[in-house]
């Protein structure tokens, strides 16, 4: 059965706007099975540019693609042929209707430059995540597993994590090379296992090129590429009108839970519970759910000054903080000085702690004990 996801609201809406409308988002996470199953107004022609037969068909792209001016034509890992935005371009301006193509890549517009100045104005772009607390039942499960449809529905936790050891190396060896990484597998795979230990720390480059034996600008276009191809979230401090010393470093998470998990050879629940990493990776794992669930809707930051104030997210719309956020891997947090003076520097309309209880209640009169769920759900426009 396919599993219904978040994204095809926005989706629908977007292929009545756009000629062009693209679909981002790592592999294995479910866009192919997605534009597939959609109900669409016109016939599809659908080609997996990593197939060399599918390849042949578009070498000369023009003759082709107007032969099938009346369909919707989905290109998959477009970013294997990113000539093809030139030419979508003209064919684009030479008749604007709305869902002339859909174009799915598994790198961000910023590795794929040629789209992002090719198709300006013409294409509307969509993120797809690994699956959410709003789409599945278990969040236990789903911060265990991550939100990979073939690691979240596996049978049983070592088949899960089987299929997230290989997913990892055929990334490694395989993905990043045609991504344009070209390097030793085996320094991308410890970078990776250093910024998994590392969870949620801020960006010390220096520190890490040191232990890798590379140069700085080597880690950093490690960390371009594993941010780009959706592996790992680069979260940026706020520092707007703070009259503070503030901690001015990004901070670094693996954005899938169960990747993470793979990587510190955790596999179950029971190893995840007595885990170095269990907070690191709560926390992780809850602002991963949060930025996708509400996604454009805020901006998103952490703070952190250098007397020792902290939240550990930021909700921010306009110049207002509209929830500060700190996280805690217990059923019973308690409010630190550090995260009530960063209300007060942030002049932060709610503050709320997101705890594993299921319950929601207040700890203080501006401050609120939620649940994942519930916090998104207020927050939610």
């Amino acid at each position: 059965m396919v599993k219904v996801r978040s994204i095809l609201t926005s989706l629908t809406e977007y292929l009545s706007i756009f000629p062009a409308v693209g679909i981002l988002g790592p592999r294995q996470v479910g866009k192919t099975t997605l534009v597939k199953n959609l109900e669409l107004p016109k016939p599809v022609i659908y080609l997996d540019i990593e197939k060399a037969s599918d390849r042949a068909k578009l070498a000369d792209p023009e003759l082709f693609l107007k032969q099938h001016l009346d369909k919707t034509v989905i290109l998959d890992e477009i970013q294997f042929m990113p000539e093809l935005f030139a030419e979508l371009r003209s064919l684009i301006d030479e008749e604007k209707v709305p869902a002339r193509f859909i174009l799915l890549g598994s790198a961000s517009p910023d590795l794929i430059r040629t789209s992002a100045d090719s198709l300006a104005g013409r294409i509307g772009y969509l993120e797809l995540s690994p699956f959410t607390v709003m789409e599945t039942d278990d969040v236990e499960i789903l911060w265990l597993r991550g939100g990979f449809p073939l690691s979240t529905f596996a049978n049983n936790d070592r088949n899960s994590f089987i299929w997230r050891e290989n997913f990892i190396k055929t990334y490694i060896e395989r993905d990043l090379g045609l991504l344009g990484l070209n390097t030793d597998p085996r320094l991308v795979e410890k970078f990776w296992t250093i910024i998994a230990h590392n969870q949620g720390s801020t960006w010390n480059g220096d520190n890490i090129a040191k232990s890798l034996g590379v140069t700085r600008p080597t880690v950093s276009r490690y960390l371009e590429f594993l941010e780009g191809s959706f592996m790992i979230r680069v979260l940026q401090p706020y520092h707007n009108n703070i009259k503070k010393r503030l901690v001015k470093s990004p901070k670094i998470y693996i954005r899938d839970s169960g990747i993470l998990h793979a990587l510190a050879s955790i596999k179950s629940q029971d190893e995840l519970s007595m885990h170095l990493l269990t907070g690191a990776s709560w926390e992780g794992f809850v602002i991963e759910q949060i930025i996708n669930t509400l996604g454009e809707a805020y901006h998103y930051y952490y703070y952190r000054t250098h007397q020792g104030s902290e939240c550990d997210l930021m909700l921010v719309k306009g110049n207002k903080v509209v929830a500060a956020v700190e996280i805690k891997n217990t059923l019973a947090p308690k409010i630190t000085k550090g995260f009530r003076i960063s209300m007060e520097d942030l002049k932060a309309e709610a503050g709320i702690v997101i705890s594993r209880s299921p319950d929601d209640f207040p700890l203080d009169k501006d401050i609120q004990v939620m649940s994942l769920v519930s916090f998104i759900n207020r927050f939610k426009l």
